[in-house]
C-alpha cells in the first residue's frame, strides 16, 4: 500500500495559514522527492458563514505556491466557516477527486523526511496520536469516559468494545479512541468527508445527553474524528509508529514551541526552506516568522530549554517564553 498514488491536502486562508501554507510546501518538495501525487491547498471562498474574505489574495504567496506545484483548491463553507473555523478541514475533503487516496495535513506541520516511504494503508484510515487527554472531561455528578464515549459510538450505530484498548486502566483517556486532527487519512476524501460532516452535524446540533456539561468548541472535529475513523475499520494501530510525528513530519502547531521543544532535525528543515531568496521575501511579511526564523529570537527561546528535560506540560514552556518577552503567534 505505501507505493499507492495520494494525494495531499492542507488548508490556507489570509493571515497566518497562508504562510504557513508556504512553509509546508517548501518543506514537502525539499524533503519527500519521491512524493507523486497532488500537494492542494484548500482556500474557503467568500459566502455567508464569513463577516470577511478567507481567501489568499497576496499574489507573492500565491506565485510562490504556484513555484512549488501546489495546487488552490476552492471550497464552500456551508456549515462552519468563520463560527468554527476547524470544520475548514472537514468541509474542504468534499473538493478533493473522488476515489483517490489523501493525506490531510493541519498547515502548521513541516515534513521531515520521504512521504512516499510512509507505509499508509488507506483502508485502513489513522490520525495523529501526539495528544494529550484534553476531551472529554468528566464532571462529578455525570457519567464517566466510557458512558460520554459509548454514547457517541451507540448514536452511530458502531461497535464500541472494538474500539478500546484494553491495556489501558478504565475510565483512563487513553483506553478510548482519541486522535489529534493535526493529520489524518483515508481511501477516498469525498466518502470520508461526508461522514465526517454528517457525525459533526450529528454531535454540535444534538449531542446525547451524556455531554450535558462537556465542551465542543474547539474539540468537536476532535471528538468526531474518532468515531469517522472506527466506521471505516481504521485504529490506533493502523500506522506503524515513527512516521508521521516522527522521522517524516512535524506538528510544530507555534514558532516558539518549534524553538522549544522539537528536535535539530526539524529546526534545519525550517532554516533550509525558508532560506531561499524567493521564499524568505514572502515569509518575512508575517511577523513571527521574521522575528524568530530570520532575526533569530527561535535561537534564543530555544536556548531556554534542554530538549532532554522538557517540562511535562505543554503550558510551562508557554508560560516560558511568555516571561522572556518570546512568545509571538
Amino acid at each position: 500500500m505505501a507505493n499507492d498514488p495520494f494525494n495531499v491536502m492542507i488548508v490556507g486562508q489570509a493571515g497566518r495559514l497562508q504562510y504557513e501554507a508556504l512553509l509546508f510546501a517548501a518543506s514537502l518538495r525539499q524533503c519527500s522527492p519521491g512524493f507523486a501525487g497532488r500537494l492542494f491547498v484548500a482556500v474557503p471562498q467568500p459566502g455567508p458563514q464569513w463577516e470577511k474574505d478567507p481567501g489568499i489574495r497576496n499574489p507573492d504567496v500565491l506565485q510562490a505556491l504556484a513555484d512549488l506545484d501546489a495546487e488552490i483548491l476552492p471550497f464552500e463553507s456551508k456549515v462552519f466557516g468563520a463560527a468554527y473555523p476547524y470544520g475548514n478541514k472537514i468541509e474542504a475533503l468534499q473538493a478533493l477527486p473522488e476515489g483517490e487516496p489523501f493525506v490531510f495535513f493541519d498547515t502548521d506541520t513541516l515534513i521531515t523526511g520521504e512521504l512516499a516511504e510512509v507505509p499508509f494503508d488507506f483502508s485502513r484510515p489513522c490520525a495523529s496520536l501526539r495528544v494529550e487527554g484534553t476531551w472529554p472531561k468528566p464532571t462529578l455528578y455525570g457519567p464517566g469516559y466510557a458512558g460520554i464515549w459509548q454514547a457517541l459510538y451507540d448514536r452511530f450505530g458502531l461497535d464500541f468494545q472494538s474500539s478500546l484498548d484494553l491495556s489501558q486502566p478504565d475510565e483512563y483517556w487513553k483506553r478510548y479512541l482519541y486522535f489529534n486532527a493535526g493529520f489524518f487519512y483515508g481511501a477516498c476524501p469525498q466518502a470520508f468527508g461526508a461522514r465526517f460532516l454528517e457525525y459533526a452535524q450529528s454531535v454540535m446540533h444534538d449531542p446525547p445527553p451524556e455531554l450535558v456539561g462537556q465542551s465542543l468548541d474547539p474539540w468537536l472535529d476532535q471528538v468526531v474524528l474518532p468515531l469517522v475513523i472506527h466506521s471505516f475499520g481504521g485504529g490506533r494501530d493502523a500506522l506503524p509508529a515513527g512516521y508521521l510525528d516522527g522521522e517524516t513530519s512535524c506538528h510544530y502547531r507555534l514558532f516558539p514551541l518549534l524553538y522549544a521543544r522539537e528536535s535539530d532535525r526539524v529546526v534545519e528543515v525550517l532554516h533550509q526552506v525558508a532560506a531561499p531568496n524567493r521564499i524568505k521575501k514572502v515569509l518575512k511579511g508575517y511577523e513571527p516568522i521574521k522575528r524568530m526564523v530570520y532575526q533569530g529570537r527561535g535561537d534564543k527561546v530555544r536556548a531556554l530549554f534542554d530538549r532532554e528535560n522538557l517540562p511535562r506540560r505543554e503550558q510551562a514552556i508557554r508560560n516560558r517564553i511568555k516571561s522572556e518577552g518570546f512568545w509571538m503567534r
